[in-house]
């Protein structure tokens, strides 16, 4: 009975803070099985590369998608999706009832990565849009007051570090692009919030009290918090930050069962709404 009263507080965003940071989020089955089909059903799809198939299992899609509200008649930006791991669940979902519109890095190996997904397969990416988001110089990801969510997964420390005011700039951008009460879905690497601050520019974690401050400071709204993507195992402190951890394994074959065994990050997972 008790987990399904949580998958209940899950789903409905309803999870305590303190008991979000400290619930272990992996195989969370209520929750998954009372997820949205369509979302579901875009999780299942066996055209997705099978190494991102392998990572679901620490990035729990389906439950966060639909944590987020994600729905297929709706208009989704999701930031910076490099090679597209969300991109190959989002866009076929998207495609027939709603509008997918990658907002992607500037010109360089990330972006072309993006470009290179959206050209392999027509049958899926036809209609994607892609856009451009530059940390340096913030402009329209999509036209104004037209997105019903913006998604952005494992990029906000990326914008811290390129300082506060570019990160600021960047909610902004975020905000701009929704409609009244459209979502801002955050997951990003976790910081505990008793670690110096400076590590959120050198590590790869982020303090969830950061991504509050500079999506309140764009005026949005916290609105809910989930344990979907927490990962009690990870401590945070590794030798080479985030980075240390799979998929990247930044060590090689140093503690590479060490690692392997934690599994990817420890992760925030948070919907903000723009009033």
């Amino acid at each position: 009975m008790r987990h399904r009263i949580f998958a209940a507080m899950v789903l409905a965003g309803l999870a305590t803070p303190a008991f979000a940071q400290h619930h272990q989020g992996h195989g969370d089955h209520a929750a998954h099985m009372a997820a949205s089909p369509s979302i579901a059903a875009a999780v299942a799809d066996t055209r997705r590369k099978d190494s991102n198939r392998a990572r679901d299992q620490y990035r729990h899609p389906v439950e966060t998608l639909d944590f987020f509200g994600i729905k297929p008649d709706q208009t989704v930006v999701e930031i910076w999706p490099g090679g597209g791991w969300y991109t190959e669940i989002l866009a076929p979902m998207l495609r027939d009832k709603g509008h997918y519109i990658a907002a992607a890095q500037p010109p360089g190996k990330y972006r072309a990565a993006t470009e290179t997904l959206v050209a392999s397969d027509p049958a899926r990416f036809d209609k994607v849009r892609i856009t451009t988001l530059d940390p340096k110089a913030p402009g329209d990801i999509a036209p104004a007051g037209s997105a019903d969510a913006v998604l952005t997964f494992r990029n906000v420390h990326n914008f811290l570090m390129a300082g506060d005011d570019a990160a600021k700039a960047v909610f902004v951008s975020f905000y701009k692009a929704l409609k009244p009460g459209g979502v801002l879905g955050v997951v990003d690497h976790r910081l505990p919030e008793d670690r110096d601050p400076a590590l959120e520019k050198s590590s790869g974690y982020i303090k969830q009290s950061t991504i509050v401050r500079l999506a309140e400071s764009a005026g949005f709204r916290l609105a809910a918090e989930s344990p979907v993507n927490a990962n009690p195992k990870d401590t945070a402190d590794h030798p080479g930050g985030v980075w240390t951890l799979p998929p990247t394994l930044a060590k090689g074959e140093e503690d590479r069962a060490k690692y392997q065994a934690i599994g990817e990050s420890d992760r925030a997972t948070l919907k903000f709404v723009k009033p």
